[in-house]
């Protein structure tokens, strides 16, 4: 009989964003591994995509209780979410999620172990308790470190809750068979946290480099309305969501430092600041600041081409606690990065040696907006650094983070666990 892998996100396909990609495509490896998988997730909320709706149809099940789908053959079971406004609604969605979860993941049968990605932190605690009850192992995969994030963020959450979440975070990490996390300065950060640390394992995510490769700018379509040819001036992109997470205040200063120069910014996506970057423009009179609608996934390598220089700015409040995953498909597509990122944060440590990125280390906001401005004003004078960069971080991917090598190292460790 198959091995069964139930994997329990809160985003899948044909939800559009990061995480949903990445567990797409582990999904296929156990697949192509001779596994049996179900996925067990909520319907599209953060970023839905109609055409991919089409492709795979959420089908009611109990009166719309929870929706099936199948994604190149896997089942895929689907809790209705939603973004709502309204915070008790929101809460209730989620409890909502979570009972419904509990109840669809103890009906499956003969499962061997079951992979969940945070966050959210409960989803680790409702999955050992589908574990505990169904006799299979779990993995939990610390994708963002909880409650950290909320705490680094400036989050009031009553201190009681704090607690609470620290206790949930240290059982799910010390009953769970085994826990994954995306890189060194997450382990440091959190191995403490462990009786047991050898439970605890490095995999790093990943790029699907067929998708994500380099190309030639112009040899794909894409909308020269939004996207137009632009001779002479210096491209820079963000493409992403436009949160809490990206300080936009160095954008918008050095975007104001250049307003008379060959220098403009495409800043692609949606998002809950994204507002606040509009009224920014709009102040200022910023004709160099591009927003751009959300471009979907397809679009994407051209649009990477397109630009000459590819942008991430951390906020100071949550650079230890998140990764983006946009810098492993930018160096996919062999294109340069320029980083604001604190010392010994995630991003940092991946790029500090891999000389493909200009990276800004500064802490004050008047340090890094000199910095930025001399960085692009040397990047104007010399336009051959871009090249050496985006090398660089094309053989930094292809050595260590293709799809292929990172996939089967969550293949390798599901075999380990299954057969302790």
């Amino acid at each position: 009989m198959k091995k069964k892998l139930l994997i329990h996100s809160i985003v899948f396909s044909p939800d559009g964003v990061s995480t949903a990609y990445l567990y797409n495509d582990i999904a296929l490896k156990f697949i192509e591994e001779g596994f049996e998988v179900t996925v067990l997730t909520t319907t599209p909320h953060y970023n839905v995509l109609h055409n991919e709706l089409k492709k795979q149809a959420l089908k009611a099940r109990l009166g719309g209780l929870y929706y099936e789908s199948r994604f190149n053959g896997i089942r895929v079971l689907h809790v209705p979410q939603k973004k709502f406004q309204s915070f008790f609604l929101r809460v209730l969605g989620f409890v909502y999620w979570h009972f419904v979860s509990l109840i669809l993941g103890l009906t499956e049968r003969n499962i061997s172990l079951i992979l969940s990605p945070s966050p959210p932190l409960t989803i680790g605690l409702v999955s050992l308790i589908i574990g505990r009850l169904k006799g299979a192992k779990v993995i939990y995969n610390v994708q963002e470190i909880y409650p950290d994030f909320l705490i680094n963020q400036g989050n009031r959450t009553f201190k009681p809750v704090i607690n609470a979440l620290k206790g949930l975070e240290r059982l799910v990490y010390n009953q769970s068979d085994a826990v994954t996390t995306i890189d060194s300065v997450f382990y440091q950060t959190i191995v403490s946290r462990f009786t047991d640390t050898s439970k605890l394992h490095i995999i790093p995510n990943f790029v699907d480099t067929e998708i994500y490769r380099p190309i030639i700018n112009g040899s794909t379509h894409i909308d020269q309305q939004l996207f137009p040819p632009k001779e002479g001036v210096l491209k820079l992109m963000y493409a992403g969501n436009i949160g809490h997470a990206q300080d936009w205040e160095p954008l918008i200063e050095v975007a104001r430092n250049f307003s008379d120069q060959p220098v403009e910014f495409w800043i692609i996506g949606e998002g809950v600041m994204k507002q606040k970057l509009q009224d920014d423009i709009k102040r200022y009179g910023l004709k160099n600041i591009h927003l751009i609608p959300y471009q979907s996934r397809e679009h994407m390598p051209a649009l990477v081409a397109y630009a000459d220089l590819h942008f991430i700015f951390m906020s100071p409040q949550m650079d230890g606690q998140g990764f983006p995953s946009k810098v492993y498909t930018i160096m996919a597509c062999a294109k340069p990065l320029l980083v604001i990122s604190g010392k010994n944060t995630p991003l940092n440590n991946f790029l500090k040696d891999s000389d493909a990125a200009i990276l800004i280390e500064a802490d004050d906001l008047s340090k890094k907006n000199s910095l930025l401005t001399a960085s692009i004003r040397e990047v104007l004078n010399d336009r051959s650094i871009l090249s050496r960069l985006a090398v660089n971080g094309y053989k930094t991917i292809l050595r260590t983070y293709t799809k292929e090598a990172v996939t089967s190292q969550y293949v390798n460790l599901v075999n380990k666990v299954l057969d302790r």
